[in-house]
């Protein structure tokens, strides 16, 4: 067994040579992916087509599940080597049958990019009553990654990489109440523990994978006005985000640091298809990665965080409860349990 990132241990830089405003071409160059087969949800949209033409262009045949099958297709049209079928995250049959097929096709999976996402969402509910940004953005894919788990061991050298963001900071997982059935919904909380979620899976299941020669990452992917996942935001939580003064006028300070750090889709991309091929990941896993790097450890005190979202230039670092052993064990169970899925692990 090889070493772990529980609590951190594995969480410093490693100087990649890469940066912020590195681009998706920037970080395929050289690498050769003829042969290589990729999975990716979201992968007709915002960094998720990114990442799709980045990784068909060095010779990927990529799998881009979607509901919309013909909208997909059709935004998919020009870029080669590319195969649409149906899921539906929020979909327990929906994603097994998706698996079932991919494995009766009796390929390996060499990648596996959980990029599809929803965010900031009013509540809504699964089939099983389970909250719907926690159920979109890790319970389905937690199950895909499950269903999918032999493909994964059958290519020998498989990657998984788990797109988070840096609002993980705006909660851990609530485990006394991960369904908001007592607590008062909070979408900004509901997607932050989303969010932390997609990073102790990628811990927990690095820790688990690895000796199947399966490494799993997790990653912030940046901020990109170019997406469209902010769709769900009212005047107030404009406001409450410290975007817009109470009086409607525009915060200069946010719009600043927005602005400072904001990205293009190349460049939001770019982390997760670094992530997905870099040789210089080859050895370690289990790391949340952002700016094209090995992210910070961020040890800071994060009391008044749930309630506190004033930081439109987002938070940088990681979390250390994303990245605690006991809480990544945790998690792991109930989501086996949620799911009714386990890895054949």
């Amino acid at each position: 067994m090889g070493q772990t990132n529980y609590n951190g241990a594995l969480q410093k830089a490693i100087g990649s040579g890469f940066n912020a405003k590195s681009s998706t071409k920037d970080v395929i160059k050289g690498i050769d992916l003829a042969g290589k087969i990729v999975i990716v949800t979201g992968g007709d949209g915002g960094y998720g087509l990114e990442i799709t033409k980045a990784l068909t262009s060095v010779g990927a045949r990529v799998i881009v599940p979607a509901r919309n099958v013909e909208k997909s297709k059709d935004i998919l049209k020009e870029i080669a080597n590319v195969e649409v079928e149906t899921l539906n995250l929020i979909e327990p049959i929906s994603i097994n049958t998706f698996a079932e097929k991919f494995l009766q096709s009796g390929r390996p999976l060499h990648l596996l990019i959980n990029n599809a996402g929803i965010m900031w969402t009013p509540l809504y509910r699964d089939q099983k009553g389970n909250e719907g940004q926690f159920s979109t953005n890790h319970l389905g894919h937690f199950q895909l990654t499950a269903q999918l788990w032999d493909a994964l061991k059958k290519a020998n050298g498989a990657r998984v990489v788990n797109v988070s963001s840096s609002s993980h900071h705006y909660s851990p997982i609530s485990f006394d109440d991960v369904n908001f059935n007592t607590r008062e919904y909070n979408k900004f909380e509901a997607y932050g523990q989303s969010k932390t979620a997609n990073i102790l899976f990628a811990v927990e299941l690095d820790k688990r994978g690895q000796q199947f020669g399966v490494r799993s990452y997790a990653l912030n992917p940046g901020l990109s006005l170019e997406t469209n996942l902010g769709r769900h935001l009212t005047f107030e939580d404009y406001v409450s985000l410290g975007i817009l003064h109470a009086d409607g006028t525009p915060n200069v300070e946010a719009e600043a640091a927005m602005k400072s750090i904001q990205k293009t889709k190349e460049q939001g991309a770019a982390t997760a298809v670094w992530a997905a091929t870099n040789p210089q990941l080859q050895n370690i896993g289990g790391v949340y990665l952002e700016d094209v790097e090995v992210a910070q450890f961020d040890e800071a005190n994060y009391d008044s965080i749930a309630t506190t979202y004033r930081n439109p230039g987002g938070f940088a670092g990681v979390a250390p409860y994303a990245l605690d052993k006991e809480l990544a064990q945790k998690l792991w169970t109930l989501s086996e349990e949620l799911t009714q899925n386990k890895f054949e692990i």
